[in-house]
């Protein structure tokens, strides 16, 4: 997985993907910005809104299940409405600059268990970001992305865009006991690094998050942590050493209210309950 972890706190589970700050290789996409995009201490994330969520809606930022600042969830385990205070920095379009600090109400749902996701809940209104920053927030898609799309890996972490296309779907993806479902790989062009987890996938051609960044193969282990492997429908294993990953996102509107909660029990949501 990777996040970047920072601060004694976090020191216990350094060994998920610890990386030093490297010099970032990517290719910065013209039409997309870091706009709508955040910071957190030791991942990436954005401030994203299903189609049809009101404004005066309480803001939701998307990040990874990995990247709580309560640890990894256990395979298996879904968080539901968990109190937190935890703070993103804004950033500018240009991502040179934090525009100001949002902060977090609860985690409003979380899991490594199919796919690796948080939703945080945040204390201020997308209406009022929008009068304050003068952000708005990324749309989040209700359809399944496409092979061969062309995407961006927007990291709030880095400021760094990675720049790439979706080579297609793995029907599992392991790691180190943890299992996603239909995940997103990468080409070869999108060299994402640690504290780049959380980021935005953006499709290009709409600016739209598809996704959201989470880990890759870093050593050619098979199935091991920073090391997964791809397992087909037959089961059949496979390693691809180097590739990068995201999980799908097209899932989570279905099982978001109006007011930025999650119901796991409606009709069409397929997120994984607790």
């Amino acid at each position: 997985m990777t996040r970047r972890l920072l601060g004694g706190v976090l020191a216990a589970v350094a060994a998920f993907a610890l990386v030093t700050a490297p010099a970032a290789s990517a290719v910065s996409a013209a039409t997309t910005t870091f706009s709508g995009t955040v910071a957190l201490s030791n991942c990436s994330g954005s401030v994203v809104k299903p189609a049809g969520t009101p404004d005066t809606a309480p803001a939701l930022v998307l990040s990874n299940g990995h990247c709580l600042e309560s640890g990894f969830p256990d395979p298996g385990e879904v968080i539901v409405g968990q109190q937190s205070t935890r703070t993103f920095s804004l950033l500018s379009s240009d991502g040179k600059s934090s525009l100001g600090t949002l902060k977090a109400k609860k985690v409003v749902y979380a899991t490594m268990t199919d796919t690796d996701v948080s939703l945080y809940q945040l204390d201020t209104t997308y209406a009022a970001i929008k009068q304050k920053y003068r952000v708005s927030p990324l749309e989040l898609v209700a359809t399944h992305p496409t092979a061969g799309t062309h995407i961006d890996v927007v990291s709030g972490y880095w400021k760094t865009i990675y720049s790439c296309s979706i080579d297609g779907f793995v029907h599992e993806l392991h790691e180190n006991g943890w299992v996603w479902k239909d995940s997103i790989r990468y080409t070869p062009e999108c060299k994402t690094i640690g504290g780049t987890s959380g980021s935005p996938i953006v499709e290009t051609a709409t600016g739209k998050v598809i996704g959201v960044n989470n880990t890759s193969n870093d050593d050619g282990q098979r199935c091991t942590l920073d090391n997964p492997c791809e397992i087909d429908g037959s089961g059949n294993v496979t390693v691809h050493p180097g590739t990068k990953y995201g999980e799908e996102t097209f899932g989570i509107p279905a099982c978001l209210t109006a007011a930025s909660e999650i119901d796991l029990n409606w009709a069409g949501c397929t997120l994984p309950k607790p």
